[in-house]
């Protein structure tokens, strides 16, 4: 029996996409060759465009108890004196989340694993082995870790989350593209109950010769990232005598006794973009599509991104009430916006640290000034993507601006509940307008919610900003097409009834 969407991988990107394919009905089984969550810890942050898909899984709660908010950003010189200041205020941004949160890895993965629903099928010690495409699906080879045997799986089509040295890319014969980045780090996580009173954001240091980022990442959890010198690697640092005098600055008061080494580690700093994320029936995801720096902290948010940017079109595929040629927008609207992002972070990356002394005494200059602009701290701290590029689903305008591609906030609504409550993974239409009866007819008769931006609103405000009277907003919360009339709009609306109405969201 052929399965209708296998997932290789079962990191956040892979366990994100069945969920969300769960949600829908979808039946997916999930392979990775580890028989558990991975214990080491890696990706530590995510904003809050990518914890609203955390909430469309229902793992609002349980992530916020195991996560701890960002207050902002602080750029220190070579000497680790205070260049610059950039904090963020309290509470929740447009999308009713943290806009920037941090996190242990294998805790998000253990939540991830508990919002496995519906016809997902989850299998460790699976490693794959083979991929190939045959006329009417997707061959998979896979070996069990413990015992040797392999079996072959046919499935409808495949997912490739499996990481930055993916088999799946390979088997599809895509390649990276280099966008001219290439650096080796040490990264060091440390647990402790100690206090080591600092300021609660990120501590970028601007050192040409040595540039290092500190964090905190939980209530006892720490991460620390050093920029390595020729001649040095991982190993260099495992002894606490060689590692001390990297964390001095910041656990000068804290005895090594205190201090629980979780792990130190090199790793290779890199921009890369695969050139196809899509051959007919295998998509790629995640890192197997994306390499980025961790300037910008949206290395596993790329892969959470692309899992919601895809998943609703594949659910509806399958169901048939989308067509196939919806699946062409994937790499049509993520691969821009993963490239963008990429970008933007080898360029604060080489900001921050690069120019040799000439560039810190600039940053010395610079740094101070540009926090005092008005609205400045603002646009750094910003947690809003670029919008999608047009698209078969994303309905922009050649010229002039529009809100078609941007998200739409996650308001709450008249009623106290929020955008995504109401709208439980459908087509909505949200409108200043009150809508006739042929026109509500044709909404709901094509699977879709009406949600009315109340005057006052936070949506009547976005609508009016935007210069539009109505949005048609996607599943994943992405606006397909906006304007002056709703009769023009809900004809864009196409036809997305999963039956979703009558299942449980959280």
């Amino acid at each position: 029996m052929k399965v209708p969407v296998v997932i290789v991988g079962a990191g956040p990107t892979g366990l994100t996409a069945a969920a969300l394919l769960g949600r829908y009905g979808t039946e997916c089984l999930v392979l990775d060759r580890w028989s558990t969550v991975f214990p080491q810890p890696r990706a530590v942050h995510l904003d809050d465009e990518v914890y609203r898909t955390l909430g469309r899984i229902g793992l609002s709660s349980s992530f916020a108890a195991v996560s701890w908010p960002c207050r902002g950003l602080r750029l220190l010189d070579s000497g680790l004196g205070t260049l610059a200041e950039f904090r963020r205020a309290a509470g929740d941004g447009r999308h009713g989340y943290p806009e920037a949160s941090m996190f242990d890895q294998p805790d998000l993965e253990h939540l991830l694993r508990t919002a496995l629903t519906g016809p997902v099928t989850l299998r460790g010690e699976s490693e794959v082995v083979g991929v190939t495409q045959t006329a009417h699906g997707v061959r998979v080879e896979v070996r069990h870790t413990v015992t040797g045997e392999r079996e072959v799986i046919e499935a409808d089509r495949l997912l490739g989350c499996d990481g930055a040295n993916s088999l799946t890319r390979r088997s599809v014969g895509a390649t990276m593209e280099d966008l001219r980045f290439d650096q080796r780090w040490l990264v060091v996580d440390i647990a402790t109950t100690a206090d080591l009173a600092e300021w609660e954001g990120v501590h970028q240091v601007c050192d040409p010769h040595r540039a290092a980022t500190y964090m905190r990442i939980g209530k006892t959890r720490y991460r620390w990232e050093f920029r390595l010198l020729p001649g040095e690697d991982g190993e260099t640092f495992r002894d606490m005598d060689r590692l001390r005098p990297l964390i001095a600055p910041w656990t000068k008061s804290v005895p090594d006794g205190e201090l629980e080494v979780l792990r130190v580690a090199e790793y290779t700093f890199r921009a890369q973009v695969a050139d196809r994320w899509r051959d007919r029936r295998v998509f790629l995801l995640g890192d197997a599509a994306h390499l980025t720096p961790p300037f910008v902290g949206q290395g596993m948010g790329a892969g959470i991104r692309d899992a919601a940017n895809l998943t609703w079109k594949l659910a509806g595929v399958h169901a048939g009430t989308l067509p196939e040629q919806v699946l062409d927008t994937y790499q049509t609207e993520r691969k821009p916006h993963a490239r963008s992002m990429i970008r933007l972070a080898v360029l604060i990356g080489r900001a921050m640290t690069a120019g040799g002394r000439p560039g810190e005494l600039l940053r010395r200059v610079l740094a101070p000034r540009l926090a005092r602009v008005p609205g400045f701290a603002g646009r750094v701290l910003d947690s809003e993507s670029p919008p999608l590029h047009r698209s078969a689903l994303v309905a922009r305008p050649r010229l002039g601006p529009s809100l078609a591609g941007r998200l739409c906030p996650n308001a709450v609504l008249a009623d106290g509940r929020r955008l995504d409550d109401v709208t439980a993974g459908r087509f909505a239409v949200v409108t200043r307008e009150q809508p006739s009866g042929p026109q509500r007819a044709a909404v709901e008769g094509r699977g879709a919610v009406i949600v009315p931006a109340e005057p006052g609103g936070e949506l009547h405000r976005w609508l009016r900003a935007g210069h539009a009277r109505a949005a048609v907003v996607r599943p994943d919360g992405t606006v397909l097409a906006a304007g002056r009339s709703l009769t023009r709009l809900h004809a864009t609306l196409p036809r997305f009834d999963l039956g979703i109405n009558d299942r449980e969201h959280r």
